[in-house]
């Protein structure tokens, strides 16, 4: 049994594709989850993958997003979410860079980083190395001023906790930032890069090892080993390169509001709704959400 979710914030486009995906797929059960949220069970026929490309041709343009999955198990023991331009509406670097006066330059070199066009590592080195002499305080009045978590966010994060799951908060940025975003949303725990400081001023320089790509997979593998569980009872959310690891291993891959090299490899991709979204996707109820 296969489910097919689809979500929009488009009451109009969300009921034309109903109709567009009934012509095309049998249909047994349909079950209204939520104000935009509709989940369809469909029995035999084609497989999960054939049958997503299916739906994303009978959708078309009409802004509505969509998850096709097994029905069983799509439920995740583990919610691991990228911090920057994913949960938060900012790249913190990027803002930082704004009260150094080099944001256009850092901001261009982000660009190309998480299209793919760029190693996530020495990119990270050169952006940070434009910050040295930023003044710590700098940090606090960024959060305070800029940051703010993306819509659904909390109640992504809130509800997958109240239902058993573990919430981890991984990112290329800095846990300055990590641990007061992770605090503010409900994960339980958060890893991020460290920038070096010294008299009350940044040096330019990253700590090491840098967390990228490949330490956010390994975060993965590290939290489904811990709760005893595989990557297919993972969910993985994210916009960038360097999230592409974690997105494609993870059971449900997400890719929010992504850079078309992630967009073309995720399971499923968020570019309309918010992030309560992925509660539809795993056949959460508007209902059981977390307030």
């Amino acid at each position: 049994m296969l489910a097919i979710t689809l979500v929009s914030p488009d009451p109009a486009a969300l009921l034309a594709a109903l109709d567009a995906v009934r012509a095309i797929a049998p249909v047994k059960v349909e079950t209204r989850l939520g104000e935009g949220a509709i989940d369809l069970a469909v029995e035999g026929g084609v497989g999960a993958a054939a049958l997503s490309v299916m739906v994303r041709v009978a959708i078309g343009s009409r802004p509505v997003d969509f998850a096709v999955q097994a029905v069983e198990g799509r439920r995740k023991r583990l919610l691991i979410a990228d911090m920057d331009s994913t949960i938060i509406n900012v790249e913190c670097l990027d803002e930082l860079a704004d009260f150094a006066g080099v944001k256009d330059r850092v901001s261009e070199i982000t660009e190309r980083a998480m299209r793919g066009e760029l190693a996530f590592e020495g990119a990270l080195r050169e952006r940070v190395g434009m910050l040295a002499g930023l003044s710590v305080d700098a940090l606090q009045a960024c959060y305070d001023d800029r940051v703010r978590l993306n819509p659904g966010a909390e109640t992504l994060v809130r509800t997958m906790a109240a239902h058993g799951a573990r919430c981890a908060l991984v990112s290329g940025g800095f846990t300055f930032f990590t641990t007061r975003v992770a605090q503010a949303a409900g994960f339980h725990v958060n890893r991020a890069n460290t920038l070096i400081e010294e008299s009350g001023s940044l040096t330019g320089q990253v700590g090491e090892p840098i967390l990228g790509k490949e330490a956010k997979l390994a975060a993965l593998l590290e939290e489904t080993a811990a709760l005893g569980v595989t990557a297919a009872q993972a969910l993985a959310v994210g916009d960038g390169a360097n999230d592409l690891a974690m997105i494609e291993a993870a059971g449900l891959g997400v890719a929010y509001r992504a850079k078309p090299i992630v967009a073309a490899q995720a399971h499923a991709k968020v570019d309309h709704a918010d992030l309560t979204a992925l509660l539809f996707f795993q056949g959460y109820r508007a209902d059981e959400f977390a307030s």
